[in-house]
């Protein structure tokens, strides 16, 4: 099995940044993708940032240039560092960790509250 702990959400204002984390463990295969997703209210959840085990990126224009995505393959550990926040940011915001094991499978965080407001 595999566990995401999720941690850095929480209020900040317009133009403020924060940091999410999230710690994987558990069975991990060497060839995954980490990511983060949001889900506002009465929205559908949607892609934040990807990044794969060979270091490859993938950003929406809703946040490219703002936000930035890495990881710590040791600590089996990704990061997302969000800049220049707006309202429309808030969200929850959940980690995601899809694993090659024959076909692709997907896991999620327990999602963590991210407040853009002043």
């Amino acid at each position: 099995q595999v566990q995401l702990v999720e941690s850095g959400g929480g209020l900040v204002q317009p133009g403020g940044s924060l940091r999410l984390s999230c710690a994987a463990s558990g069975s991990i295969t060497s060839i995954n993708v980490m990511g983060w997703y949001r889900q506002a209210p009465g929205k559908e959840r949607e892609l934040v940032a990807l990044i794969n085990s060979g270091g490859s990126t993938n950003f929406p224009d809703s946040v490219k240039g703002r936000f930035t995505i890495s990881r710590d393959k040791a600590k089996n550990t990704v990061y997302l560092q969000m800049n220049s926040l707006e309202p429309e940011d808030t969200a929850v915001y959940y980690c995601n960790l899809r694993v090659l094991v024959g076909t692709w499978r997907d896991y999620w965080g327990q999602g963590t509250q991210v407040t853009v407001s002043s």
